[in-house]
């Protein structure tokens, strides 16, 4: 358990580090990394941290893919409080890095609403319910399994990143927002970003059990 709550907070803290360490220097090199290149800095983190560490722990990096795992009966309930610590702890350890790297940068890439909150909650639960189905799908237990399996989801990430970055943020992840918000001072709009992912994440694993489950017709 140590193994995986150590392997949670690595692969959260790089996903952070990375992936909110783009946005920021973009915005301090007057938009040299650009939106794609942001977006495309969270997929390839997402999808390295998995063939890193997804032998051990499963590389969740993701609170809402951790309760999501427990509803669907692929992590034990008793490991969820470890997992979700280390993750936020690791988010937490990027954000301070990235507060004394860059002290000037004000949002310190905290997810915003570029328009209403609802647009961005019922955005967010859709793009998390997209991802979730995704990880499932290409998971067994808490082990990422196949070649490709990395590389579906995060693509998936570069995906929802692309083209819903600009309106909500395409957080998909609580912690990757609760650090952000809490060390920058912007927590305005975090309740999105808290509950979304976790709803978004839990609705796609009935239809995740739906889709796969055996039918037994009788004859």
């Amino acid at each position: 358990m140590i193994k995986k709550s150590v392997c949670e907070f690595i692969g959260t803290f790089a996903l952070v580090f990375c992936g909110t360490g783009a946005m920021i220097i973009d915005k301090e090199s007057g938009g040299a990394v650009s939106h794609v290149g942001v977006a495309i800095t969270f997929g390839l983190i997402v999808m390295s941290m998995i063939y890193a560490l997804g032998d051990i722990s499963g590389a969740h990096l993701n609170p809402a893919v951790s309760i999501a795992f427990v509803l669907a009966r692929r992590l034990p309930v008793n490991n969820l409080g470890i997992y979700i610590i280390s993750q936020i702890a690791g988010a937490f350890a990027a954000s301070g890095l990235l507060k004394f790297l860059f002290p000037s940068n004000e949002f310190l890439g905290a997810t915003l609403p570029a328009g209403t909150a609802m647009q961005s909650f019922v955005l967010e639960i859709i793009l998390t319910f997209l991802l979730m189905l995704v990880i499932i799908n290409v998971a067994t237990g808490s082990k990422e399994q196949g070649l490709f399996a990395g590389i579906a989801i995060g693509s998936v990430v570069l995906l929802e990143a692309m083209f819903a970055g600009p309106v909500c943020g395409a957080s998909m992840n609580p912690a990757r927002s609760l650090a952000p918000a809490v060390v920058s001072g912007h927590t305005e709009h975090l309740w999105v970003y808290l509950l979304a992912p976790v709803i978004g994440a839990a609705v796609a694993i009935p239809l995740w059990k739906y889709l796969t489950s055996k039918n037994h017709i009788a004859k």
